[in-house]
């Protein structure tokens, strides 16, 4: 960035019940950073699986058409050897969001979950409620995040938009 430019990351934590977003600007000339917009996408869960990622797909595309973001930082995928299936239904999720910010020509970086906490916190292996309160003290918010799937998003925001 040069000058006094503004740098709007979309961080994106995705799932296929909830998908946690948050927006945050950077500005050159400037070691802040500030939320523009945080929020989750919840899917009905008794609906197909088709009908939930067309859902995540939809709301996706009106968040990158309203706000315009520079680049969309998203999870990538890991997969716990107890609970394969989690990571093949965030997995549906992730693509129609890789799909989603393809088509409106934005840039994506993946993140690795570890690395996200570790940035945030310290700590690689940080709970939900770590990363909750890391965000509301460095965010300087009255209250932790809600739900944890948007305290996530906006670690994600945060940790790319400080590596450019």
């Amino acid at each position: 960035m040069t000058g006094s430019q503004r740098y709007r990351v979309l961080g994106v934590d995705p799932g296929l019940n909830i998908t946690g977003y948050g927006i945050v600007d950077f500005s050159s000339g400037s070691h802040g950073a500030s939320i523009v917009e945080g929020g989750a996408i919840r899917t009905d869960s008794k609906a197909d699986i088709a009908r939930r990622i067309q859902q995540i797909h939809a709301d996706i595309t009106a968040i990158l058409t309203e706000f315009s973001p520079d680049l969309v930082a998203i999870e990538n995928l890991y997969a716990h050897y107890a609970h394969p299936r989690t990571s093949i239904l965030m997995a549906h999720a992730r693509g129609v969001i890789l799909l989603a910010a393809q088509q409106a020509g934005v840039a994506v970086r993946g993140l690795a979950a570890t690395k996200v906490k570790k940035s945030l916190t310290g700590n690689g292996h940080a709970s939900k409620l770590q990363i909750q309160k890391a965000i509301q003290a460095v965010c300087k918010l009255d209250a932790p995040p809600e739900p944890p799937d948007v305290a996530d998003a906006l670690a994600i925001a945060l940790c790319a938009g400080r590596q450019l």
